[in-house]
């Protein structure tokens, strides 16, 4: 059990004092310290200040109090000694062990997914990022309604209490189910809404990239380093939530559409990645994944696998995807170089520095099937429906010549070869 002192966040009225509890064998495989580091940061960008940390060797919680009674009677004796106003466990707690905890220590307990459940609150800024989170927080308060009310009794302020609790939430249960109901919906439409934008891309023709990654893996810098858009950055966590879709002109006039969407994490709550099906179905209608992984980060391997078992899960594994090691001025160049021996058909880039931009839109460029065939094409400039094939083949091929003679248009041009099926009947032989 360590008690900690922190010189990036100062000890304020306005930040709370938490004590993070954690297994050493029940970590779900992920090294223990590194488990609580990332709590750390989670419980930091919630707005508290770690002032105790405690690790037990357990094979498995204890069904009752998590920590067994020996264990939890020590970590109250320290969160009194380090004046703790919260203890965050870097495990889901049932209800029954957090009634227990909660009576043992006389101080707020909350879980991993209740942690990063209310960041979610702190940083949803649309009505649709709002309206997933309260689903997600609602979904995980129902089953602790029953038989407690010390959980809603302290919905004033404070780490777990954002989102709903701002507009002090009912513990009638019907109403909660209305409220679901409700917010269920209200999705529902935006999932039709984001369906049918997601058919006039297609119609369109204008291939999309999602990119999808651990959370601070450097997503929304490297959107912004790709589309020149100014999209907020940041060295914290989840920091985007509600997808951000810009074009990105290549070399030839040619158009892509990039989104940057919300990051993931390892042990993401089951709760938010069926609340947000809505953004997450569009990762899994995207023609290419670029899959930003923070080369720097001692743990790169296990966080890339905790984004691929993500994406099984919104049903986006099929989604071509290339993997993109970020951050790489961080490396020396013999890491970097071992990781590009490791990985030969990934891309290397520093988001930061603007290194390897054209090597990844090449990467995109031949994943997405843009490489071209010349071709020679009539229409009929009386048909109406010829002038909108011409005016699709402007928007997503390079035009060599324009003639028009007698009525007829013929057209020269480069088209993507994942577009020539739209114009095979208007192909003409080579002059």
């Amino acid at each position: 059990m360590t008690p900690v002192r922190s010189s990036r966040f100062p000890p304020s009225s306005e930040r709370e004092r938490a004590a993070l509890v954690g297994l050493i064998r029940g970590s779900a495989g992920a090294d223990p310290a590194q488990a609580l580091d990332e709590l750390a940061g989670l419980a930091s960008a919630a707005g508290a200040t770690v002032v105790l940390r405690l690790l037990q060797d357990r094979a498995k919680p204890d069904p009752a109090s998590f920590l067994g009674r020996g264990k939890l009677d020590a970590l109250r004796a320290a969160c009194e000694e380090t004046r703790a106003d919260v203890a965050i466990f870097d495990n889901e707690l049932t209800p029954a062990q957090l009634r227990n905890i909660e009576d043992v220590l006389g101080r707020k307990v909350i879980d991993r997914t209740q942690l990063i459940l209310d960041i979610f609150a702190r940083r949803a800024r649309t009505r649709e990022g709002k309206l997933q989170v309260e689903l997600a927080q609602l979904k995980y308060l129902m089953p602790r309604l029953v038989g407690q009310g010390v959980m809603l009794s302290r919905l004033g302020g404070g780490i777990g209490t954002r989102g709903p609790g701002e507009t002090k939430l009912e513990t009638d249960r019907r109403r909660i189910r209305h409220r679901l109901s409700v917010i269920g919906r209200e999705i529902d439409e935006v999932r039709r809404r984001r369906a049918q934008s997601r058919e006039r891309r297609h119609n369109a023709a204008v291939p999309t990239v999602t990119l999808v990654g651990y959370t601070n893996a450097g997503k929304s810098t490297l959107f912004n380093r790709l589309t020149g858009s100014e999209a907020v950055v940041s060295d914290a966590v989840f920091v985007t939530l509600d997808p951000l879709v810009r074009k990105v002109n290549l070399p030839d006039n040619r158009q892509l559409l990039v989104s940057d969407t919300v990051g993931f994490i390892d042990r993401l709550p089951h709760l938010l990645v069926a609340a947000f099906r809505a953004t997450l179905e569009e990762v899994a209608g995207s023609d290419l994944l670029v899959h930003v992984i923070d080369a720097a980060c001692a743990d790169r391997d296990r966080r890339a696998a905790a984004v691929r078992r993500v994406l099984v899960e919104a049903d986006a594994e099929q989604v071509p995807a290339v993997d993109v090691f970020n951050k790489c001025d961080l490396l020396d160049p013999i890491e970097v170089e071992r990781l590009r021996l490791a990985h030969p058909a990934a891309v290397f880039v520093s988001a930061r520095r603007g290194d390897g931009r054209t090597d990844l839109i090449d990467a995109m460029t031949a994943r997405l099937a843009l490489d071209t065939r010349r071709v020679f094409l009539e229409f009929d400039a009386a048909s109406e429906a010829d002038r909108r094939r011409i005016s699709s083949l402007y928007r997503h091929a390079r035009i060599l010549r324009h003639l028009t003679t007698d009525g007829r248009i013929s057209i020269e041009a480069d088209v993507p070869k994942r577009l020539l099926e739209r114009f095979e009947q208007l192909e003409t032989p080579t002059p």
